[in-house]
């Protein structure tokens, strides 16, 4: 089996890629992950996992790498990490009592092949109140995750229903990650 390299920081992809029962050497792509003028999320979130994904593929080109990023959106809205306390309470607000998108896209490239799936996944929330607003935000758990919230974790609470993946909403679709990488000679199972 080739060397697999996970581009991403995200201790939760590595933990998913592991549940499964892989463990793969990370190496970070440092990418400008701004989205372009006009660019809607599902291209945005494609464009930045294949780029990361290629990037690091340049630099170890007999690995099989595998990258990813996540969108969170509401109507038109993209739901990115907060700013401040402020910036994730105006994101819950909205999102309390509403069904919000996730948006997951998974490249895979190596020598021989590229790969790209998007997954989408939707997450209705239940009523959240401003005492829950705060006393989240006082955890540090929100601080750094797109839409302000980790459904792993505290904030799992506030999810009444998803529709979709739940690895995909984590950051990590196993279903298809799983079959992507068999495709690229790195079975799992």
């Amino acid at each position: 089996m080739a060397l697999l390299i996970l581009a991403s920081a995200s201790p939760r992809r590595l933990q998913l890629l592991q549940q499964i029962g892989l463990n793969p050497v990370v190496k970070i792509a440092d990418i400008d992950e701004t989205p372009l003028p006009g660019e809607s999320p599902e291209t945005c979130v494609q464009r930045l996992a294949l780029a990361k994904a290629k990037k690091v593929a340049a630099q170890y080109p007999d690995a099989v790498v595998i990258a990813a990023d996540t969108f969170g959106t509401l109507g038109d809205e993209l739901l990115v990490k907060p700013s401040d306390f402020l910036d994730a309470k105006a994101m819950w607000q909205k999102m309390s009592g509403n069904w919000h998108e996730i948006l997951t896209a998974v490249a895979v490239v190596s020598a021989d092949s590229e790969q790209l799936i998007l997954q989408k996944s939707r997450v209705l929330m239940g009523d959240i109140s401003e005492a829950q607003m705060q006393l989240y935000w006082q955890t540090g758990e929100p601080q750094d995750k797109a839409g302000a919230y980790a459904i792993q974790g505290l904030a799992a609470i506030w999810v009444k229903q998803i529709e979709g993946s739940y690895s995909s909403i984590m950051g990590l679709p196993l279903h298809e990650t799983a079959k992507m990488l068999a495709a690229a000679a790195c079975p799992v199972l």
